[in-house]
C-alpha cells in the first residue's frame, strides 16, 4: 500500500482523497489546508485520516510515499519543489507552475531523486480522448489541416491566473498529445473584464510544424458549459463533445474532393461537387471516470518505475505554450516563436 498525503482539500481535492483512499494499492494518511473548516470536513468524512494546516509537518514524516498537490496555482511549484526534495513522489495539478524555469527545475528535482513527478492533466485519460488519439495514429482522418477548441463556463472566476492557465492548459495538453508534437508559435487575445491583468477570456492560435492550426477558446464568463473540439481532416472530420457522456464522438465522412466539375464552378450544383458528404458514425465509447485512470496511472508508474504519459516535462512544454499566450496578449496578439 502506497501512502498519500493530499495538499489542498478545495474544490479538486476531495475527489482526489477519495479515488486514493479508496484504492486497493495506496491509502490516504495525511490530508493538509490552510482552511481549517476544509479540515473539520475531511475529518468528519474520514475520521482515520491525519489532518493538519502544517504542510511541513506531512514532508517530515517518512512514512508518506508520494505527496498529491491540489491548491491554487501559484503555490505548485514551491509545494512540489519542497515533496520533492523530501525525497516524495508527487502528482501535481495543472499547470504544474507559471514559469517554465520553475517548470523544468521540477522535472531536474524528479529526475534527480529517482522520483515520479506527475501532471494532472486529467483529460488526457479521458476514454473518448484516447479513442481521437487512436483513430490519428491509424490516419483515419488523413492528414490533420486544423483544430478547433472551445472550452467555456459562467464560472469559477479564478483571481491569481487568467482563462487560459486555467483552462486553457487542458486544450493545450490534449492537441500536444493527439499531434506527439509541440507548436513552434502561439498568438492570443484576450479581455479583462473583472481583475485588471487577469483575462477572463482568451482567444488564441497554435501553429505546429506538421501545417496544423489549433484555435482555442477559453472563458469563465459565458452563459454555457462548453467542451467541444472539432477536428477538420484530408480524409474526414470527427468532434469530440465532453457534455454528451453517452455519446461524445462523432465520426464524419466528410471531405472536399479535388473532383470538380469541367471549367468554371458558377453554380450551386457545380459547386456541391467538390464537396463529399458521407456517413456519420457513432462509437461506442466506454464511460470511465478519467481521474479514477489518472490517479491510478500515477500508482502503477511508481510501483513499476515508469514514465507517466502526463510527465512533468508535458506539463512544462505546456507551460511553455501558456507563457507565450501571456506575452503575445502583452504585444497586442503578435505572432511569437516558442
Amino acid at each position: 500500500m502506497l501512502r498519500i498525503a493530499v495538499i489542498g482539500a478545495g474544490h479538486w481535492g476531495p475527489n482526489l482523497i477519495r479515488n486514493f483512499h479508496n484504492h486497493q494499492a495506496s491509502d490516504v494518511v495525511w490530508v493538509a489546508d490552510r482552511d481549517e473548516s476544509r479540515l473539520a470536513l475531511t475529518r468528519s468524512r474520514y475520521p482515520e485520516i491525519q489532518v493538519t494546516s502544517d504542510v511541513d509537518r506531512v514532508l517530515a514524516d517518512p512514512a508518506v510515499d508520494a505527496v498529491v498537490i491540489a491548491t491554487p496555482t501559484a503555490t505548485h511549484y514551491a509545494l512540489a519543489a519542497a515533496a520533492l526534495r523530501a525525497g516524495k513522489h508527487v502528482l501535481v495539478e495543472k499547470p504544474i507552475a507559471t514559469r517554465l524555469a520553475e517548470a523544468e527545475e521540477l522535472c531536474a528535482l524528479a529526475r534527480d531523486g529517482g522520483r515520479v513527478l506527475m501532471v494532472g492533466h486529467v483529460f488526457l485519460f479521458n476514454a473518448a480522448i484516447r479513442r481521437v488519439k487512436e483513430y490519428l495514429d491509424q490516419g483515419k482522418l488523413g492528414q490533420v489541416f486544423y483544430i478547433s477548441m472551445a472550452r467555456t463556463n459562467l464560472g469559477p472566476i479564478r483571481m491569481d491566473v487568467n482563462a487560459a492557465w486555467d483552462l486553457a492548459a487542458h486544450d493545450v495538453a490534449i492537441v500536444n498529445y493527439w499531434l506527439e508534437a509541440l507548436p513552434t508559435h502561439a498568438a492570443a487575445h484576450g479581455g479583462s473584464w473583472f481583475n485588471p491583468g487577469i483575462e477572463d477570456a482568451v482567444f488564441a492560435n497554435l501553429w505546429y510544424g506538421n501545417g496544423v492550426i489549433a484555435n482555442l477558446h477559453v472563458s469563465w464568463l459565458n452563459p454555457r458549459k462548453v467542451r467541444d473540439i472539432t477536428i477538420v481532416g484530408e480524409k474526414g472530420m470527427l468532434t469530440f463533445d465532453d457534455m454528451n457522456l453517452s455519446e461524445p464522438l462523432r465520426l464524419y465522412d466528410k471531405t472536399v474532393t479535388e473532383q470538380r466539375s469541367p471549367g468554371f464552378i458558377d453554380t450551386f450544383a457545380s459547386f456541391r461537387t467538390s464537396i463529399r458528404e458521407g456517413d456519420i458514425l457513432i462509437p461506442k465509447v466506454p464511460t470511465n471516470e478519467p481521474l479514477r485512470a489518472e490517479c491510478d496511472h500515477f500508482l502503477d508508474c511508481i510501483a513499476q518505475g515508469t514514465r507517466p504519459v502526463s510527465d512533468g516535462w508535458s506539463g512544462a512544454a505546456a507551460v511553455r505554450v501558456l507563457a507565450a499566450f501571456d506575452r503575445s496578449m502583452a504585444g497586442d496578439g503578435q505572432k511569437v516563436a516558442l
